[in-house]
């Protein structure tokens, strides 16, 4: 990462962005709101906005199949009971991650044939050499930094198992919303989340988070096993925000909020620990996964200066035909368009190759930033460069 010593061409380019945000297709970046630090007395009112320079856009309910998206990893390994804190290992598969077909059923290759509802995220109920067939799908980028984490999900109502959408970096600095399907009861109307950021006094407390002040859990005020919501966190300097359908949920701040960079997962497991995932499940349980949204600062000095120069090129571009600045708001999803995402700044089709982290947004169809004023601009300059110093 770069230090404020040579943040000079930074400080000119976003000086520049200052002066007027008007946006044209997202060259130079991505804008969200945050709201006041919690204080007790805050109404959580949007305060400050940041700018995120990357994009990672994954319409998974288009893909035919997801063993040919270059932005996204199948992971394949076991893990032991005793490394797992389980009474049964972990056996993570390639077949455990597959894309729904239209018809609802299998991995779906068909080149003619329509969406589907998204991937597929299974729990085994029958043991393999005791252990519990389970899944991840992982991020290729592993140089996501402060960013805005979005996945569009159904969960299972088969009791026991995890479902999990988090950020990782290693045991000690991870960000996590994790789904336990024993805990969900619908005459209660209790469906929990546990938020969580593993840190160093996480892993003191033998990686129980709930003994240390970075791990909440909130009732959801929906059924998530019977509909997609889209689950987010906000990872900002020194402090981590919660939604689920952009409504906020809890934040966390402090110096157990990672300082890295990282990469993001998507996980569904059981290994029978009846204090966490329980499970096995009775029957074969299925998270499915609509669409993933990430807009994030990369720690890849080189994505940085090609981001700057790309800003700049724009910015001379609008220039010449009289208009200034190519910044894009990201909007909010809401329980009414959770199902589809609602708007995506990345318009390509899904079924093409993927470099695996491009940033060309092509025809965005963004939703386009007016005027700023000068003290959000300024906040969005301060926090910026913080991000790179």
């Amino acid at each position: 990462m770069s230090s404020l010593a040579g943040s000079g061409p930074w400080l000119a380019l976003l000086l520049a962005l200052m002066l007027s945000l008007v946006a044209a297709d997202c060259e130079c970046g991505f804008v969200q709101d945050f709201p006041a630090e919690e204080t007790g007395h805050g109404d959580g009112h949007a305060d400050g906005r940041l700018l995120f320079t990357n994009m990672m856009e994954s319409k998974f309910f288009e893909l035919r199949n997801i063993s040919q998206d270059g932005d996204w990893k199948r992971q394949q390994y076991n893990v032991s009971a005793r490394a797992g804190r389980g009474e049964y290992g972990k056996a993570f598969a390639l077949k455990n991650v597959y894309t729904i077909a239209p018809d609802g059923h299998g991995e779906n290759v068909d080149a003619d044939a329509g969406p589907g509802d998204g991937i597929a995220l299974v729990v085994g109920s029958t043991l393999v050499d005791e252990a519990i067939p389970v899944a991840e799908l992982a991020s290729a980028r592993k140089d996501m930094y402060f960013g805005s984490y979005r996945a569009g999900m159904k969960l299972t109502p088969v009791n026991g198992t995890c479902a999990a959408f988090f950020w990782y970096f290693n045991d000690t600095q991870e960000i996590d919303m994790e789904f336990l399907s024993r805990e969900f009861d619908a005459s209660k109307k209790l469906y929990p989340v546990n938020l969580v950021i593993q840190s160093e006094a996480s892993r003191q407390a033998g990686y129980d988070a709930a003994k240390t002040g970075t791990f909440k859990v909130v009732n959801l005020t929906f059924d998530p096993t019977v509909g997609f919501h889209e689950y987010r966190f906000d990872y900002l300097p020194n402090r981590v925000l919660f939604y689920a359908d952009s409504q906020l949920l809890a934040e966390m701040n402090g110096t157990s909020v990672p300082s890295g960079p990282g990469h993001i997962i998507l996980q569904h497991w059981s290994n029978g620990n009846p204090k966490w995932s329980g499970g096995p499940p009775k029957q074969d349980a299925i998270m499915t996964v609509s669409y993933v949204k990430a807009y994030f600062n990369s720690s890849d000095e080189q994505l940085q200066s090609s981001f700057a120069d790309s800003c700049r090129k724009a910015r001379d571009d609008d220039a010449a035909s009289g208009g200034s600045g190519r910044v894009c708001a990201i909007p909010d999803v809401t329980a009414s368009n959770a199902s589809t995402g609602g708007t995506f700044f990345n318009t390509s089709d899904p079924n093409q190759p993927s470099s695996g982290g491009g940033t060309d947004d092509g025809d965005s169809g963004a939703v386009h930033l007016s005027s700023t004023p000068t003290m959000a601009a300024a906040l969005l300059l301060m926090v910026v460069l913080l991000a790179y110093s």
